[in-house]
């Protein structure tokens, strides 16, 4: 069978690819039971992104790969942040503090799916 209409696979391509980096404030959190439906601790590099980044747990268990003031560390999408704007993120302490000290606070960071 050929495919005769294109536009289902552009579709597709597109919203595949729609998330794919991002830019805004990271901050950290205290993870537990995660809207992945994973546990996590304090101590695992993990992530949540914005709910239309989240995009209902289309994005859950990918890495990402996120960078502030020179630093990189790679982080699992496990959560929902929502709260977060479209290209924020919710890092664990483990990953924030790969990139900044926990009293910052809040630093701009950029990120992409590895």
């Amino acid at each position: 069978m050929f495919l005769t209409n294109p536009l289902p696979l552009a579709l597709l391509f597109s919203l595949t690819t729609l998330a794919s980096a991002g830019s805004g404030d990271g901050t950290w959190f205290t993870p537990g039971l995660g809207a992945c439906g994973a546990t996590s601790a304090s101590t695992d590099l993990i992530v949540a992104l914005s709910p239309s980044e989240f995009a209902s747990g289309a994005h859950c268990y990918k890495h990402i790969t996120i960078t502030f003031n020179g630093k990189t560390t790679d982080a699992t999408v496990v959560d929902e942040c929502p709260g977060c704007e479209v290209g924020s993120l919710d890092l664990s302490p483990a990953a924030f503090s790969a990139l900044a000290s926990l009293g910052a606070g809040r630093i701009k960071v950029d990120w992409w799916f590895a």
